[in-house]
This record gives structure tokens, sequence and C-alpha cells, in this order.
């Protein structure tokens, strides 16, 4: 992996994953930690963090205290650019996001920062992104990781 396709957002689901045990965390963690150490040129949105915390806890089996200790952890990472924004003109931009290529409105929100700063390249481990023609998706799984993911959650 190289900073060519960067910069790169992070989705929810790679921060949730990279966050877990799962046998296909790797495909996260790798660029969780190139972002941590200034090899990539990341972008994660605040609000990632807290749909992380839900997934965490409800489909990975992570405690409360737990999944809040590490996204704290990994909140401390000064090479990543934090993204605050969510000025009215951010959310109403979500929306219609969301509206156009028939997504959820936070894929929508993700999008619209993707936009705003300038993101190349959208880390996903789902395809919803790929509707999106202003930035490159990469997921990040296989087919077969998917498979082998769902089977540990029991899917």
């Amino acid at each position: 992996m190289s900073d060519a396709g960067g910069p790169y957002l992070f989705d929810v689901g790679v921060i949730a994953l990279a966050h877990t045990e799962a046998p296909v965390r790797d495909a996260a963690l790798s660029y969780v930690r190139e972002a941590i150490v200034g090899d990539i040129d990341a972008v994660v949105p605040y609000p990632a963090l807290f749909g992380a915390h839900t997934v965490l806890t409800t489909y990975y089996g992570r405690s409360n205290a737990d999944a809040s200790r590490l996204l704290q952890n990994f909140m401390g990472a000064k090479r990543i650019h934090w993204y605050d924004g969510v000025s009215e003109d951010v959310v109403r931009g979500g929306f219609s996001q969301a509206s156009e290529a028939n997504v959820s409105g936070w894929d929508g929100y993700y999008a619209q920062v993707a936009i705003v700063e300038g993101v190349n390249t959208v880390l996903t481990i789902d395809d919803d992104f790929e509707r999106f023609d202003a930035f490159d998706t990469e997921v990040i799984l296989s087919i077969d990781d998917f498979s082998e993911l769902n089977r540990f959650l029991g899917c």
C-alpha cells in the first residue's frame, strides 16, 4: 500500500474492524497503522468514531469501556487529519449525496466530507461508496475475507 491513492478517508467499518480480534482485521489494521505513523495521509471524521463504537459494542462484542478506551487511544494519533466539520452546509451536502446515490445518510455525510476535504480514496468494507464519482473507493476485504468475517460474526 502506498500514498498514491491518498488522501484516504476511513469509513466506520475500517476503523471498527481494525480494533477487533476478527481473523481478517489485518486488512484494516495495516491502514490504521500507516495512518498513525503518517505513512499515508488519512482523514477521519470524528463522528466515525461514534459509529465505530456502536459497531464494536453491537457486532464485535466489545464492552462499552473497552470500545471507548480503544477509540480514545486511536484519537491520540497526531498525524491523522481529524475532521470535525458538522456544519449545516456539510450536513445538507451529505443528505444531497445520500439522496443522489441512494445510500444511507451516514454514507452521504462521509462522501460529502471526502469531497470537501479533497479525498482521493475512501477506504471501506462495503461497496456503497462505489456509487460516487468524486473519489475512488477501495474495498479492503476480498469476497473470501468478507465471507470469513461473516462467519466470525455468526451471520
